[in-house]
């Protein structure tokens, strides 16, 4: 169906010894359309001086990659049915920690939309669920993720 490809480009800064252990985590992501991303290591598993703390994390952009995936099939979904849309946030939060093995992984993600519409034709709640389920099984993030992903929908534009 597609390739789809990013560059990670990281450099050793000037007076950091690599073997110490003490260089920056910081980096960029370089996209094909020309974006560039700032990235570091997630605060918290390292001393501050050794991230940027401004830049996107892994486990940030994984979450931002689920929660944009899940929107997108819901924008068009909701337009193929006829509703209107003026806005849509999403507050995902996901939750690491140990498996099996003690290795840390993102265990879930909860997706919490919340999508406006306006105009005359609303969605019920119902058909809001029937949205958000069809994206969900359309979305290639979610079919690539073995964490277990959860939709908490936020009602404020339903009929």
């Amino acid at each position: 169906m597609g390739d789809y490809k990013a560059t990670v480009r990281w450099q050793i800064r000037d007076g950091e010894v690599f073997t110490t252990n003490r260089y920056s985590r910081a980096h960029h992501w370089h996209f094909d359309g020309g974006a560039v991303v700032p990235g570091s290591a997630a605060p918290g598993y390292l001393p501050a001086a050794l991230i940027d703390e401004s830049a996107v994390d892994p486990e940030e952009a994984l979450l931002a990659a689920a929660a944009s995936c899940h929107m997108l099939y819901f924008l068009a979904y909701a337009a193929k049915d006829g509703f209107s849309i003026e806005s849509y946030t999403d507050e995902t939060v996901g939750h690491v920690e140990k498996n099996e093995a003690g290795d840390p992984w993102v265990a879930t993600v909860v997706l919490r939309p919340d999508a406006r519409f306006v105009g005359e034709k609303l969605p019920t709640r119902a058909e809001i669920d029937e949205l958000h389920y069809r994206s969900h099984k359309s979305c290639i993030i979610a079919n690539s993720l073995k964490s277990a992903m959860t939709i908490e929908p936020v009602y404020g534009g339903a009929a």
